[in-house]
């Protein structure tokens, strides 16, 4: 597994950033702006390419110091005419830690504003892709951790400009070989140009040989000469942006509500379809719920889908204000000794910063906790609770001018057409078009024609309130084979049951105190005395899919998949997409999935690696399907 090692930086003359690992500087001495400008600005055309347009993608291959990315998002801020949204995509090997960018950036006053920004938002220094928004999520940042040349092609975005910025040829040939090069033509939009500071010939070669048409021209202050270059291929847009912005979303349960939000954000009218009667019922109706990463030591696809999700969920509540929440901590107590030695050993392995993951000791464990443990376990300092009905409503209320939800409004049908898509009650009653539509209504999907084939069960899950236990509260968040959440309102929140095939959705006492027991497995003396008889609590039903990842992605035809069909040629109907299959997860991946859905459909720069996308398309299942009917008829057959 790839392990991510932070820059270390020194400064030679006139304060210039240098790196001892590539003997090499990370800009010109004679002026770090000044050559961001020419070289990569002027370079590309910018900012004149990127007037009136509706998106803009710029890609570089070394981030560095931010360097580039201030000069641009400056320039971009400069400019009346300026695109709507402008998408900076960066990969960085070695990223320095935020005290080092801090340093680095002082050196240039102009940029003082957005330097401390960046600062304020600078992510964990943790392998794969982070997401950080601007400017009202007009200004997006795609940080890309890890090694370049091998990540590459987990990239899925169609650029417009790329600054080639990294370490000279003979430091760093990866990042200049034919190969990449040719990676970077895979990425190109139409008219996509290129430029960069070096003008080596093994480098103009690779460029030419990867379809660039290249010339150099005048250098910036200090070196003579520059290599700028034009895409010659004319093949179509394979991202183009849709023009007419209209969305329906059916469910505001966390996955819809963060849906419409990040549709708002975008500039999209969105309408909200509810059931109920306000957001945040059903499986998002819990007064708690858990926030915390999924370490594992060979760090999988669900452990990397897991923690980027917190951390773009930690992104979401720091712009929603009345979203209720809690960065108390999350303690995972190890449920034996080899299990023990299992966190630890992950730990060491991953190699993650202290304020993502950390083992402690029992007594440490305890002293989080504020109760005496057993054993000790991982320590998550950034995690805690969340109220997920807030988030719901404070994500729709966000945006009043552009989200507008209809509550108490059941949709029985839905068709599309003359490219629209329709919603109708059970009266047959228009209630919305538009032509997107989303489903995120959770267990209730599969109920719909054209998501009868949705592989996925609902999980009953009871949580159990107690009353707040006088001088003995937790400080954090406390999981080993159940849960508890620190006291809300004079309510502790403890769980959960979990039944398959269940739809009693009224509360039991023998699942309260199946929660009480798992409880007093890790705390035998916290809250004794209480009959669990006396206590209520709230039932919902978790819908989750069979590998237990999120289903996101454009709806498939689901009658036109055979057993040899590539997952991205199966054919999707039109305007039809999906957010489902959250399970007990939708805390820390409704934010993420939102991103995701919406990055899709505006054919923008995807928020996760090619790999982990393919992992939650819809039409996975359709392959699936196909070829366990065509082994199934084979046997038969045999048989």
């Amino acid at each position: 597994m790839e392990k991510l090692q932070p820059a270390k930086i020194d400064f030679v003359a006139y304060g210039t950033p240098y790196s001892a690992a590539f003997d090499d500087v990370y800009h010109s001495a004679l002026g770090g702006p000044t050559q961001a400008r020419h070289v990569f600005l002027g370079g590309n055309g910018l900012p004149q390419r990127w007037q009136g347009r509706d998106r803009f993608v710029i890609l570089e291959t070394g981030f560095g110091t931010g360097l580039n990315f201030l000069a641009a998002w400056q320039a971009w801020r400069d400019d009346p005419q300026r695109c709507r949204r402008l998408h900076f995509i960066s990969c960085e090997k070695f990223p320095l830690t935020v005290a080092d960018l801090t340093t680095c950036q002082q050196a240039w006053p102009e940029f003082g504003e957005l330097a401390v920004e960046l600062q304020k938002h600078w992510p964990a220094l943790v392998i794969g892709m982070h997401r950080l928004q601007f400017d009202a999520g007009q200004v997006i940042l795609t940080l890309i951790f890890g090694d370049a040349a091998s990540r590459l092609r987990m990239i899925d975005a169609s650029v417009d400009a790329f600054f080639l910025d990294g370490f000279s040829p003979p430091k760093n040939p990866e990042l200049w070989s034919p190969a990449f090069c040719k990676g970077l033509a895979r990425l190109t939009a139409p008219g996509a140009t290129i430029a960069t500071w070096t003008v080596a010939g093994h480098v103009r070669q690779a460029l030419k040989d990867a379809e660039f048409d290249v010339e150099k021209r005048p250098g910036p202050v200090g070196k003579r000469q520059m290599l700028v270059g034009r895409f010659r291929s004319r093949r179509p847009d394979r991202h183009a942006s849709p023009t007419d912005r209209r969305a329906i979303v059916i469910g505001a349960g966390i996955a819809g509500s963060t849906m419409a939000h990040a549709l708002a954000i975008a500039g999209w009218q969105v309408t909200v379809l509810e059931q109920a009667s306000e957001p945040g019922q059903g499986a998002s109706s819990n007064l708690a719920g858990m926030l915390r990463p999924l370490p594992s030591a060979d760090d999988n696809r669900l452990s990397r889908i897991t923690r980027a999700g917190f951390l773009a969920t930690c992104a979401l509540l720091a712009k929603l204000p009345k979203a209720r929440w809690s960065p108390c901590g999350v303690l995972h107590l190890a449920r034996a000794t080899e299990h023990e030695m299992q966190q630890r050993h992950a730990v060491e392995v991953l190699g993650f910063p202290p304020e993502l993951l950390q083992f402690v000791e029992k007594n440490e464990a305890g002293q989080l906790l504020g109760q005496p443990v057993a054993i000790g376990g991982w320590w998550f300092p950034n995690g805690g609770w969340v109220q997920p009905p807030s988030v719901c409503q404070a994500a729709l209320a966000a945006f009043p001018n552009e989200i507008t939800a209809q509550f108490n409004t059941a949709v029985d049908r839905i068709f599309r057409q003359k490219s629209k898509w329709q919603a109708l009650d059970a009266a047959g009653n228009l209630l919305a078009e538009a032509p997107v539509l989303i489903m995120a209504s959770g267990a209730a999907a599969p109920h719909f024609e054209q998501f009868a084939w949705l592989p996925q069960r609902s999980g009953r899950g009871q949580v159990s309130h107690l009353p707040a236990v006088a001088g003995m509260p937790l400080k954090s968040v406390l999981f080993q084979v159940g849960y508890a959440i620190p006291e809300i309102d004079g309510t502790q929140l403890i769980g959960a049951s979990l039944s398959y095939e269940d739809e009693e959705s009224g509360e039991r006492e023998h699942d309260h105190r199946d929660n009480l027991a798992r409880l007093r497995l890790s705390l035998p003396t916290f809250a004794t005395g209480l009959d669990p008889a006396t206590l209520h609590g709230r039932v919902g039903f978790r819908p989750m899919s069979p590998d237990r990842l999120p289903i996101v992605g454009a709806v498939p035809d689901a009658m036109a998949a055979t057993p040899n069909t590539r997952l991205h040629n199966i054919p999707r109907q039109p305007g039809l997409w999906c957010v489902q299959g959250f399970g007990a997860r939708g805390i820390v991946w409704s934010a993420l999935m939102a991103d995701l859905l919406l990055s899709q459909i505006e054919g923008e720069p995807l928020p996760l690696e090619r790999d982990l996308v393919d992992a939650l398309d819809p039409g996975r299942f359709m392959i699936r399907n196909a070829r366990f009917g065509e082994n199934e008829a084979s046997k038969s057959e045999e048989n």
